[in-house]
């Protein structure tokens, strides 16, 4: 995924919360939505977005997913913040 789609997933101030909560260790879609005052489709379509852009993983455990943060993809884009700065 390129700079572009980091860019559009940040853009969100809810997906910015979510990424914060995914800060704290790894949470199942009901465990974040309960954050939130929104319907599950619309959490989901959250986490699509920010898995599409490679800022979460998702692992199946059983009948639940998990999704953790990817910080990887947070430092490549970080980097690139700083070397327009420069």
């Amino acid at each position: 995924m390129g700079i572009q789609d980091t860019m559009r997933a940040l853009a969100d101030p809810t997906r910015r919360t979510i990424l914060n909560l995914l800060k704290k260790g790894r949470l199942s879609a009901g465990e974040i939505a309960e954050h939130f005052d929104i319907s599950m489709p619309a959490v989901s379509k959250h986490l699509s977005v920010l898995k599409e852009a490679d800022l979460i993983r998702d692992r199946r455990e059983g009948k639940y997913i998990f999704y953790e943060l990817n910080a990887s993809v947070l430092d490549e884009a970080l980097l690139w913040l700083k070397d327009l700065r420069g």
